[in-house]
Formats: C-alpha cells, structure tokens, sequence
C-alpha cells in the first residue's frame, strides 16, 4: 500500500510517500521549514503543499509533535500553543480533502522502528528517544506501545526542563562542543533511566545520524543503540499507522 507520511517537527515537517509493505521511501523527501510562529493555518498550509507537490491523492499519515488524544492535540511542544484543544484530524482533512491519522510524532518513529527495523525491539522495556528540535520519547514493552510519554519534559535539578537543556538545538543555541553537550545528555538518560528502567535505549532524530561523535562519552547501564531508519522514520511510521487505520486514542 502506497502512503503519504509527513513528520511535523519543531524546525522542519517533511514529507514522502511510502510503501508501507516494504517501509521504503518510494519518492524523494520533501522539506519544509516549520512556519513560525507554528500555529495550526501556517502548519496545515504546510501539509497542503506537500499533499499538491505529489499529486496525492490517497491516505495521510501525520506525525506531531504533541500529545495526542481522541485526536485532538494536548500540548504544545516547539509548535504554537494554539494548537491545544484542536482536532488535529479534522482540521487536517478538511484542509486536504484526504483521510487522515495524526500520531505522536515519536510515537510514529518507534512503530517505523519495531515494525520495519530490529526484531530486537520486540523483546523486553526499549527506551525511543528522537533527538533534534526537541526531546520526544516512546516505550515498547515486548513490542507493544505506550503512546503519548513527554519525558522530554522531565526537570532536571539545578538545570530546568530537560528539551531546553540537552536537544539538539540546545547544542547549537549555546555552542556546545560534542564532548560538553553530551555531558549534558548523559545527566538526562541517567534521570530517564532511573525512571523507566530499560532493556535498551534507542536513539533516532537528527542525533542518531551523528552519533560517531559523542556516544563514547555516554555511561549508561544498559545498552544504547542508534535508530536503522535515522531521520526517515517518523514519515514511515506515520505512513504505517496510516495504513492501519491507527491513531493510538487514548481516552
């Protein structure tokens, strides 16, 4: 089955379509800059543009960056707080005039993930962190999803909110050297993993493309792998829950 998987992120929402048999990008990526301020017209516009550019005229795939429930957004992470209390799914089709889910956007990284990537992540606690603009988090237990964890916004003592401190963009904003911003990382994961206790930490977004660089200064107790589907993976686990007819309500 051929789908429109599009990943909505704090600086970029990009799109593709996907053969959700295979889980392989069967276009080009299109990219975007995340419109600012991020509110819910200027984001649609977005999608509506990707959805014309190919043509499309199937099912959408949505990965968001925010907490998502009986599809509507809960939060407001890197996005306009605007976008709380909107129905994500009925604003989205009416703009396009396609079916749509809208996902958590790590949500739909990790489904990409145990769904097209390593057996291993059925098995036992994984620990998903997409690390870019923001922190966004997921947890499988023996394959199965808990949808909609923020530890991303975890508060870290004497530092503050956890996304402020050690995401990526942090690294840029305060011009980090690799050795000092994963300093700062490895104080998260120590606190995350003290919560949540994993089998395995899996490290996906823009990070995961660049981990020859800090993952030597990283001291965890349990292993820490790095995503096979890198950066692609929210467009194609957005795809996947389209192409289930998934949205992961929780109410």
């Amino acid at each position: 089955m051929r789908v429109l998987g599009v990943d909505v992120g704090g600086s970029g929402i990009k799109g593709a379509l996907v053969n959700t048999e295979t889980g392989k990008l069967i276009t080009e990526r299109l990219r975007f800059s995340t419109p600012q301020p991020a509110t819910p017209k200027a984001i649609v516009k977005v999608i509506q543009k990707i959805v014309l550019e190919f043509k499309w005229k199937g099912r959408i795939g949505v990965g968001f960056p925010a907490v998502i429930k009986g599809n509507r957004v809960h939060t407001a992470s890197n996005i306009s707080n605007s976008w709380i209390g909107t129905d994500a799914v009925k604003l989205i089709t009416k703009a396009t005039g396609r079916p749509c889910i809208v996902i958590n956007d790590a949500d739909a990284a990790v489904l990409a993930e145990v769904n097209y990537g390593s057996k291993r992540l059925k098995k036992g606690t994984v620990l998903f962190l997409t690390v870019g603009t923001g922190i966004g988090t997921a947890i499988l237990t023996n394959g199965h999803l808990l949808p909609n964890t923020e530890f991303g916004d975890l508060y870290l003592k004497k530092v503050g909110n956890a996304e402020g401190y050690c995401a990526d963009s942090a690294r840029k904003r305060y011009r980090l050297t690799w050795k000092e911003w994963a300093g700062r990382f490895n104080k998260y994961l120590k606190q995350v993993y003290f919560l949540t206790r994993p089998d395995l930490i899996l490290i996906g977004g823009g990070a995961s493309k660049k981990s020859d660089r800090y993952r030597e200064y990283l001291d965890i107790k349990t292993p820490i792998r790095y995503a096979s589907l890198k950066n692609e993976a929210g467009i194609i686990g957005a795809a996947w829950a389209a192409a289930q007819k998934r949205s992961f309500k929780n109410r």
